[in-house]
C-alpha cells in the first residue's frame, strides 16, 4: 500500500474511488518526493510537517453547516478505517488532518480519504446551491 514507487491515479476522482486498505507498522511511509507527487492531485490539501501530514482548511457557512461536514467526514473516515483529526475553531472553520498513524507519515489511504472528503464537499457546496 505505502509502496514509494507507486504512482498516483491520474484524477482526483480516480482516486476517490478507490478503497483504504489495512497497513501495517512495518511499511514506510512516503517520503517528501511521493507525497508531493500525490498532493498535486488535491490541490485543496496542503502537506505538512515535513510531508507527515495532509491537511485542508475550509469555512462553512454557518455552525450547523459546519458539523454536518464533521458528521459526514466521520462517517465516511469510519466506512474507511481510517481516521483524521477533525477541528472546529471559531464555530464553522473546519480543518481535517489526515496521516497514516500506524507508519508515523502518509500512505495512499491519506490521498484516498482526502479525494473523497473533496468529494463530499462538492457535493455539499451544490446542494446548497440547489436549495
Amino acid at each position: 500500500m505505502s509502496n514509494l514507487n507507486a504512482l498516483p491515479p491520474e484524477s482526483c476522482g480516480s482516486l476517490a474511488r478507490r478503497r483504504c486498505r489495512a497497513c501495517s507498522s512495518g511499511e514506510p511511509p512516503f517520503d517528501v518526493v511521493a507525497a508531493e507527487r500525490w498532493a498535486q492531485l488535491l490541490p485543496q490539501w496542503r502537506l505538512s510537517d515535513q510531508a507527515r501530514r495532509l491537511e485542508r482548511q475550509w469555512t462553512a457557512p454557518d455552525f450547523a453547516a459546519a458539523v454536518a461536514a464533521i458528521v459526514a467526514i466521520a462517517m465516511r473516515a469510519e466506512q474507511a478505517d481510517h481516521h483524521p483529526d477533525i477541528h472546529l475553531e471559531r464555530y464553522r472553520r473546519l480543518r481535517v488532518e489526515l496521516t497514516t498513524h500506524a507508519i508515523g507519515g502518509l500512505s495512499e489511504n491519506d490521498f484516498i480519504l482526502a479525494a473523497q472528503i473533496e468529494e463530499l464537499l462538492a457535493g455539499d457546496q451544490q446542494n446548497r446551491s440547489t436549495q
